[in-house]
């Protein structure tokens, strides 16, 4: 009997050919199609599903011309009925394979299935997932394939909202950034309004795009969507004024955190410490808002001493992180070291506490360990484990800076492990030099008590936090102090976290009664807490005549952000300028543009400067640029209470004198050690009076600034500030002898 006779009915044929498919046979199977054609040609569904097994055998354009062939004859009624048909094996068969895994087959399938039901939006948004499976797909497509104009086409309910959500977190995830992405959430709000993933997910992707990829004026976009459902969602509210003040909107982000606190009841009190601070850091960012500031850093004082008296018991993590940088304004509208660090230490204690109950097995553990005897190194010849955690090791202060110590590191002696939290996955050679650096880099995302589980299994001896009260994530993981030694450096003054051991500081950046005043054991290096080997240093794009001053002109310069702009010391920079005739001022920084000359020229006009005598730089696109225009200067004037630091090194690099005002805080005494390190003591005033005095002085005397620039220049040959392989092997030194420390107690 042959295989002709032999099939007599559809199920038969249907049998057979199945077998065939499961086994992968697609040519055998297309031949018995073809043979059922023969035999019944007016049965359509053998077209379809021959022409299925030439698309699978790799014959896409017989396969298609199978099923037009088939339909050729048709009228529209049937045509339609017999595309519907198609269409459910062409489904039947991609489901299928994404059961099997095969992505690429399904993919195929779902893409003609799409070229039959364009507006079939379900399809659709399985094409959109399958191609993020297979990492082909770029956003662009949501246009290609009209995705965004079908959703807002159809009506609640007819769309699967399970897979919509699915399917929109995948776009997110895969390509934030792009506008039609953020198009396509706008459109699956449509759907999704009252489904309750929609916020959530959303907000991630927002909080992402912020943080991780730094493009917070899109994060905006995204999150101004989960306005629509819930504007008054206090974590909304709390992200979105962060989002709007990191793009440069702070009025917006100082309204948005002004309603946040009007929202939270009076007992609420953790959260709006953290509301007040958002206002706060609006109204710094932006300078010019000083008097304003004050009256809320004195609100956030009273609220965070009535947190201290209540000590509450705190369970969201979140809500703890949030107020480990809630005093982190206080250094820069007061230079108070006594006050200041008394209630960063009480803050900081507090939340150490919280963070430790919330995570009781995790930190128990660690505690356990530390006490283990045979963690115990018997010889002190044997290479430290040295963990180095920070957002900061990129292109930024800190990034530039720490670089010499990580170059020079012994790694004999010393075994160095990178914690790179909130890794930036973008373009950053510097960031990819500390990966590289390193002898084990952990590219981290956000998690404390993942980060502080990889640093305890590392079993890291010495634990060096170079981010502080800068970011709340390397808080937490201090506060569960997962290394047997912790310290802090570079970053920001000390954080207060009692799991911190010591500071490292040096004999300048300190006064000498400084330990009265901080929990952490200060350990003071014998000549400066940083150096380094010098700056790269560009091409300059700004001349004087591009800034209409005359080339016989006194320039003075300020480069600092608005955070740093303190009224009473623009006082003192403007007698400075109404003293020296020709002068003029320089004035560059982070700020919100009109906020920040409003600022300068009403305290101009109240000094008796004619504003015209200011000049506001813009931002230049690198720091070699930034600090080859410095060159424009004559004599730059430092700001008090928060002095600069890497504004600082790059001033005394290029070699131009500096007037700064010492203090009693760390942030007040950064420009003293510097300048100490650098043997210039020119220019260091102790008093307001003598800040005048040397700015009027330097500023008159060219030959003063001559000797100051030559003594600059001889400097980087000799001084301890220019000499970072020194340095590393005094902060070497340091970790050998906190080493010798834990090992006799």
């Amino acid at each position: 009997m042959t295989l002709n006779s032999s099939l007599t009915n559809f199920a038969s044929w249907q049998q057979q050919a199945e077998e065939c498919l499961i086994q992968s046979d697609y040519y055998k199977a297309a031949i018995i199609y073809e043979q059922a054609i023969e035999a019944e040609p007016e049965v359509k569904s053998y077209y379809w599903h021959l022409g299925l097994m030439l698309l699978l055998h790799g014959q896409e354009a017989e396969a298609q011309t199978t099923w037009l062939m088939a339909m050729m004859e048709g009228e529209p009624e049937q045509i339609e009925l017999w595309n519907e048909e198609l269409a459910l094996i062409l489904k039947a068969e991609a489901e299928r394979r994404s059961a099997l895994a095969d992505r690429s087959t399904a993919y195929l399938l779902r893409h003609h299935l799409g070229e039959i039901q364009r507006k079939n939006v379900n399809n659709l948004l399985h094409l959109i997932q399958l191609s993020i499976e297979l990492e082909t797909f770029t956003a662009d497509e949501l246009a290609s394939w009209e995705i965004i104009e079908l959703l807002r086409s159809k009506q609640p309910g007819e769309v699967d909202v399970n897979h919509l959500m699915q399917v929109l977190q995948l776009v997110l995830d895969c390509d934030p950034l792009h506008p039609l992405s953020r198009d396509f959430a706008e459109a699956c709000l449509l759907h999704l309004e009252h489904f309750p993933k929609y916020f959530a997910v959303v907000l991630v992707a927002a909080i992402n795009v912020a943080y991780s990829l730094l493009q917070p004026t899109q994060a905006v976009k995204l999150a101004e969507l989960c306005q629509r459902i819930d504007a008054e969602d206090l974590e909304l509210l709390r992200h979105l004024a962060a989002f709007y003040q990191n793009s440069g909107d702070y009025t917006k982000g100082i309204e948005i955190a002004k309603k946040c606190y009007s929202l939270l009841k009076p007992e609420a009190l953790s959260d709006r410490v953290f509301a007040n601070h958002l206002m706060l850091r609006g109204l710094m960012y932006a300078g010019g808002y000083r008097e304003e500031a004050q009256k809320v850093v004195e609100l956030q004082e009273s609220l965070l001493r009535e947190l201290v008296e209540q000590q509450p018991i705190l369970n969201d993590c979140a809500q703890i992180s949030r107020l480990l940088i809630s005093t982190f304004f206080l250094p820069y509208l007061r230079d108070d070291l006594k006050q200041n660090r008394k209630i960063q230490n009480q803050v900081a204690a507090l939340c150490q506490s919280n963070l430790q109950n919330y995570a009781n097995e995790q930190a128990e553990w660690y505690k356990k360990r530390r006490s283990l005897p045979s963690k115990k190194r018997e010889k002190l010849e044997k290479p430290l484990k040295i963990g180095y955690l920070s957002n900061c090791l990129r292109q930024h202060s800190v990034g530039w800076l720490a670089r010499w110590l990580f170059e020079y590191h012994n790694r004999d002696r010393f075994e160095i492990y990178g914690y790179f939290v909130n890794y930036k996955q973008k373009e950053d050679p510097l960031q990819e030099w500390y990966a590289n650096q390193v002898n084990h880099a952990h590219k981290m995302g956000i998690d404390s008590r993942e980060i502080a589980e990889k640093i305890s299994q590392d079993e890291i001896d010495i634990l060096i936090d170079l981010d502080s009260l800068t970011l709340d994530i390397s808080c937490e993981v201090m506060a569960l102090k997962p290394a047997l030694i912790q310290a802090t450096w570079l970053g920001w003054d000390a954080s207060g976290i009692p799991a911190v051991d010591y500071f490292i500081a040096d004999p300048y950046v300190l006064p000498d009664d400084a330990q009265n005043y901080y929990s952490e054991k200060i350990w003071r290096l014998p000549q400066t807490y940083i150096a380094v080997d010098g700056f790269e240093v560009g091409v300059p794009t700004l001349r004087r005549e591009h800034l209409n001053i005359p080339s016989d002109a006194i320039v003075y310069l300020s480069a600092q952000g608005g955070c740093k702009r303190h009224p009473d010391t623009i006082r003192l920079q403007m007698r400075i300028l109404k003293a020296v005739p020709n002068s003029y001022f320089l004035i560059k920084g982070l700020a919100e543009e009109e906020a920040i000359k409003s600022f300068f020229d009403q305290i101009a006009n109240e000094e008796g400067v004619d504003s015209d005598r200011l000049r506001f730089l813009p931002m230049v696109r690198s720091e070699a640029i930034h600090r080859a225009n410095l060159s424009l200067a004559d004599v730059v004037l430092d700001t008090y209470p928060y002095n600069g630091a890497t504004t600082t090194l790059e001033t005394l690099w290029v070699g131009i004198p500096l007037v700064t005002r010492v203090g009693e805080q760390f942030a007040a005494r950064n420009s003293y050690t510097m300048m100490m390190n650098a043997g210039i003591t020119q220019g260091i005033a102790w008093t307001d009076e003598e800040y005048v005095d040397w700015g009027i002085r330097l500023g008159k005397d060219s030959a003063l600034r001559q000797k100051i620039a030559w003594q600059l220049q001889q400097s980087r040959h000799t001084a301890p500030l220019w000499n970072a392989e020194q340095f590393t092997q005094q902060m070497e030194k340091a970790y050998r002898e906190m080493w010798q420390i834990y090992l006799d107690t």
